[in-house]
């Protein structure tokens, strides 16, 4: 490995490194920052610091790792998702800004609504159930994986913003363990597996990140087909189902939903590139 003795040198040996690579201008000086445990103005305002060779060693690595592929979230183990910074690992699916439309809806319809029950299924990385929690403040919230590392990434965050008193993370196959419990929710969040199986080895997402988040089956939408056949044993009346969706599946999504749920209000939400992104279903009281 070439020397990198100063932050100048290690982030111009970086950025021509990760050069050819799928990374973002700012990766090198993210990773960078994390390595000297620093924020990433730091670097600008001290182009001359120094690294320790153990250091240099540890950023030589992780550059690297991002150079083939590896997304940058899971090298800093954290990231940004609405107003929170979670904790995140191989074992759950990256947050993203499109799933931020999903609680820009769930926030919208609850604002006026005290004591909300609240199921986020396919929680993941635990990011609807804290943010809601979060902006909820006497809401109770079910947060549910089938993955059992994704529910200790969950529990993680939960306990990081000191929420686990108001968040149950539970294991299990979409609504059967808040089945098993007797409980009613107001609300039904899911951010499920919605790409087509054909469609996965052609995407990058899908050489990093967990398949089990991913793989929506032959036409993308066989885990939210099982998720609508069990909702109305746990929606109350007019409660509220929120479904993220892929872009070009609202039409298919709103009539499933609509054959459960007859005389239900279906809207479909578009995100800021005017796609499909989000099925809102109200129950009818």
């Amino acid at each position: 490995m070439i020397s990198l003795e100063r932050v100048e040198q290690a982030l111009a040996w970086a950025r021509a490194r990760l050069a050819d690579a799928d990374a973002e201008p700012l990766d090198a000086a993210l990773l960078l920052a994390h390595v000297l445990g620093v924020e990433r103005a730091i670097l600008i305002a001290h182009p001359d610091q120094p690294l320790l060779p153990d250091q240099a060693a540890v950023f030589g690595a992780l550059i690297r790792q991002r150079a083939a592929g590896m997304p940058v979230a899971y090298l800093l183990g954290r990231r940004a998702f609405y107003d929170r910074d979670l904790a995140v690992t191989p074992d759950v699916l990256i947050p993203r800004p499109e799933t931020e439309h999903l609680v820009e809806a769930a926030l919208d319809w609850a604002r006026g609504r005290a004591d909300l029950r609240v199921v986020d299924v396919g929680t993941g990385s635990g990011a609807i159930a804290v943010t809601l929690a979060a902006h909820l403040p006497d809401a109770r919230i079910w947060a549910v994986d089938v993955s059992a590392e994704a529910v200790a990434v969950a529990r993680q965050n939960a306990d990081a913003y000191g929420l686990a008193a108001r968040i149950t993370v539970m294991h299990g196959d979409l609504l059967a363990p808040v089945l098993a419990s007797g409980v009613r929710a107001d609300l039904i969040a899911a951010n499920l597996p919605y790409i087509p199986s054909g469609d996965l080895s052609a995407l990058v997402v899908a050489q990093h990140e967990p398949r089990l988040a991913l793989d929506g089956g032959p036409d993308g939408l066989d885990v939210i087909r099982r998720l609508l056949a069990q909702a109305p044993d746990v929606l109350a009346p007019a409660g509220l189902l929120l479904l993220e969706i892929g872009a070009g599946q609202g039409r298919a999504v709103m009539a499933l939903a609509e054959a459960v749920f007859p005389g239900a209000t279906a809207r479909l939400h578009l995100d800021y590139a005017g796609h499909d992104r989000v099925v809102s279903l109200e129950r009818k009281g």
